[in-house]
């Protein structure tokens, strides 16, 4: 194994943890990582629960941090599901265990197979860039820095090491449930790859690298945005779960972040002031004056009389005209040969934010509806080429 030359390398005077299982990975991290200069070394062992040998492994781990003079802590915790599959709350709960150390760095043996099978897993269940940059050499978690020294090395290099040096592992009898994904894909997929593709997991590895690579250029793209906007940098956990959303970017979609509003739409971030209770809105009537202001909406209607232009002047004498919001269902016929259409898609054809079409300020005639913002006069009540109409023109106050 290349590491057995080449020690990994650690920052100085760092107190660093490895997260022992007693399985062969782990050992022999373990091993390379006493040897390593520069680094405060101690372990933590996570008793998970779940098996009847799991008191042995505690002991295990004992006995070899006791040859070895490494100081060792056994955390005991209780595996939650909570509508999590068993590998992610197990998970979830090492994690939790690893938060109380008080070493800066916690150090874990995921090696390159395990890396592989992390991209797969994450592609077959559909995963973004994100999912398939699988997992980082050096990541965070929480306050402290999360180490992968043999994410590079395969298992196979990982087991001649552990032969070569003569050292001692546990089996985990889980590792041959192939009711579990991991070891489905570890067991049955990964062989029948390496028939057709024998280095697929190399090659899965270096696809994670690329991904890799331009989910940083993203994260870094994201700082200097807000930093131009004069928001403070998140947290780099923060700065991960904004990412997530904003690349989902749904139409609820709402980040609240150093004081202001993040939003998404049609791959355009935006920053708005953080929304305050928004005040409640009655319909407002309207009787051909120029200008109406809309204080619960932050703007006013501004009317222009022009000919044959805008809502006919002399419909809005015989009916009773009013401001109104949306309630849903809301039709509009822009154009004398086309039908009716919901408000919800022409907003989107003419690209409305989502967060904004509620409380945009609709003009009926009647009962019905006349005018939008952004979008123009129904057919039924614009004005003739000859007669005089009232165009309206929705502006929103200076923030």
């Amino acid at each position: 194994m290349a590491s057995s030359r080449k020690r990994p390398s650690a920052d100085l005077d760092v107190a660093v943890a490895v997260g022992l299982s007693g399985g062969i990975d782990s050992v022999v991290l373990l091993h390379l990582l006493r040897e390593t200069p520069g680094i405060r070394l101690r372990v933590i062992h996570v008793h998970h629960g779940l098996s009847p040998n799991a008191d042995a492994w505690a002991e295990f781990c004992r006995k070899l941090c006791k040859r070895l003079g490494v100081p060792l802590t056994v955390k005991r915790v209780r595996v939650a599901r909570k509508g999590k599959g068993l590998e992610a709350a197990a998970r979830d709960a090492r994690h939790a265990a690893f938060k109380e150390s008080n070493a800066e760095c916690i150090a874990l043996a995921h090696n390159l197979d395990d890396q592989a099978e992390t991209v797969l897993m994450n592609l077959l269940r559909g995963a973004g860039p994100r999912g398939a940059s699988g997992m980082a050499e050096r990541g965070r978690l929480g306050a402290k820095t999360l180490w992968r020294p043999l994410l590079n090395v395969s298992r196979k290099e990982i087991l001649a090491y552990a032969r070569e040096h003569g050292l001692r592992w546990i089996e985990d009898e889980s590792n041959a449930d192939e009711s579990l994904t991991r070891n489905f894909i570890r067991r049955g997929v990964g062989p029948l790859l390496e028939k057709k593709f024998p280095r697929w997991r190399e090659n899965l590895a270096r696809a994670a690298r690329h991904f890799s690579k331009k989910e940083a250029g993203r994260e870094q793209l994201l700082r200097s945005f807000l930093a131009a906007k004069g928001l403070k940098a998140p947290s780099e956990a923060k700065l991960v779960e904004m990412l997530k959303q904003l690349g989902a970017a749904g139409a609820s979609t709402l980040i609240e972040h150093d004081g202001a509003s993040v939003r998404a739409y049609r791959g355009k971030v935006v920053v708005l002031p953080l929304e305050k209770k928004k005040p409640a809105f009655m319909p407002i009537s309207w009787a051909g004056e120029r200008r109406l202001e809309i204080p619960a909406l932050g703007g006013e209607l501004v009317f222009r009389r022009v000919r044959g232009q805008g809502i006919d002047a002399s419909l809005v004498g015989e009916k009773s005209c009013t401001v109104k919001l949306r309630s849903g269902g809301e039709r509009l016929r822009l154009h004398p040969k086309r039908p009716r259409r919901t408000l919800k898609n022409l907003f989107q054809e003419a690209g409305v934010p989502p967060w904004q079409r509620e409380r945009l300020p609709l003009l009926y005639c009647g009962d019905e509806l006349a005018w939008a913002p952004g979008l123009g006069v129904d057919e039924r009540f614009r004005a003739a080429p000859e007669r005089l109409g009232w165009l309206p023109q929705w502006k929103l106050r200076a923030s």
